[in-house]
């Protein structure tokens, strides 16, 4: 009898710490829903996730897996507490037990421009072929698919004489499984990636989260049987692919723009010109981060996106913006040791950000770990300072790194002076 009060007290103290840590955790999330609508960040920027509240029963597994911690559960049921963070991987789809997720583009408040494409993922415009994010497709598996495809479709089109069969532009997923497959169709291809890394949206994930959540085919390489696996390993996984079967990529090269000519076109970026009879854009939904067009900008220490912050530990960073992102990269990289954090922005005040940010900004402030310069700009970025004009004066500041956190420049109207008609989704697939 003694056994059955010992294990009914057991069972007891499991289910009150349970309780406790599922009120405590639901509260959480309420509180960031609630910061997240006050602080005007509650729309999503790209494809995310809706519940259907009649099949949700608030498991939780579509938080647990979602690497940005962007969905929390209220009022027993799943919803976006954090959505300006949403990057739409769709992680949270494939762990719903009960398939009350789906995903889509654009809210009621806020459209979002998808281009039409076919059924071989032609756009409205002959010879120009988009897959992957740009296309309204953020699952890796689904957009490594799509470039395959979209490569198997375009090489069977007809062509006058061109130095390339195609031009592929962004080296995520779709254009890395899409170059993959010009090579196993030898093509006369050119990958450009404008940044200095492949992998796309992946790249820019957090440390150790979950990127991959089923398997996938690549021509030459085969199936893929990734289930669930971490950033790192997956891109690590892709860099082999890239050397073991020698896929060109020219990285630091963007896309400025695409011209017809003749049966073909030309792609010009900002290391020359491509003749090609066939373009496919691969790239995400990021755009092309806003420069501060300054002297020394294209310096390799300089940045548009905090990855990892313990690589800044000891060395003397500027971080540029006045959003969330830039008082998040300022605050995490104060946390390192060693490190002496600057925040320039150009306005005399930082708006539309979260409560808690501007609130852990003070904080560190006080404590002497971040510098804020309010209506400051930069005049020139050197090997180890910066310059910067404060209110007509200017400052030079000992610098090892400077992340530029203003935003990007979405490709939409480069596509619509290209021709390729677009739909604007309002909450819909």
């Amino acid at each position: 009898m003694n056994y059955l009060y010992l294990y009914a007290a057991i069972i007891l103290a499991v289910i009150v710490l349970y309780s406790r840590r599922h009120v405590k955790k639901v509260e959480t999330d309420k509180s960031q829903l609630r910061e997240s609508i006050q602080g005007g960040m509650a729309e999503p920027p790209s494809l995310h996730p809706v519940f259907d509240p009649v099949r949700c029963i608030g498991s939780g597994s579509c938080a647990t897996v979602c690497p940005e911690g962007a969905i929390g559960i209220v009022n027993g049921r799943g919803v976006l507490i954090n959505a300006s963070h949403c990057i739409g991987h769709g992680a949270c789809l494939a762990a719903c037990p009960h398939d009350a997720i789906k995903l889509v583009f654009g809210t009621e408040k806020r459209g979002i421009d998808i281009p039409h494409i076919s059924g071989e993922f032609e756009t409205n415009v002959p010879g120009i072929f988009i897959a992957g994010e740009l296309g309204g497709m953020g699952l890796i598996r689904k957009a490594a698919e799509q470039g395959r495809q979209a490569i198997n479709a375009l090489r069977k089109r007809d062509g006058g004489q061109a130095e390339y069969d195609v031009v592929i532009v962004g080296c995520g997923p779709a254009g890395l499984s899409a170059g993959l497959s010009a090579m196993h169709h030898k093509l006369r291809y050119k990958l450009i990636e404008q940044e200095d890394s492949l992998g796309g949206t992946v790249y820019h994930y957090p440390r150790n989260k979950i990127a991959m959540t089923a398997p996938v085919v690549l021509d030459i390489v085969g199936t893929v049987k990734f289930g669930e696996v971490q950033k790192e390993k997956l891109l690590e996984f892709w860099l082999g692919v890239v050397e073991k079967t020698g896929l060109q990529i020219s990285f630091h090269e963007r896309m400025e723009s695409i011209e017809k000519s003749g049966d073909g076109f030309v792609v010009q970026t900002n290391k020359g010109g491509y003749v090609t009879r066939s373009v496919l854009l691969s790239m995400g939904r990021r755009g092309t981060p806003r420069k501060l067009d300054v002297p020394g900008e294209d310096s390799p220490k300089v940045v548009y996106r905090l990855i990892d912050p313990e690589q800044y530990k000891g060395q003397s960073v500027l971080v540029v913006g006045g959003g969330d992102s830039a008082l998040e990269a300022a605050i995490a990289i104060a946390e390192q040791d060693g490190t002496t954090v600057t925040l320039s922005y150009r306005s005399a005040a930082f708006s539309r950000v979260k409560p808690k940010n501007r609130t852990l900004l003070e904080q560190a402030e006080k404590a002497g770990r971040i510098q804020v310069l309010l209506n400051s700009g930069i005049k020139e970025i050197l090997e180890k300072e910066v310059q910067l004009e404060q209110n007509g004066q200017l400052h030079t500041l000992a610098n090892d790194a400077v992340i530029v956190c203003a935003g990007g420049l979405l490709p939409t109207p480069l596509l619509r002076k290209i021709g390729i008609d677009f739909e604007t989704k309002f909450g819909t697939v």
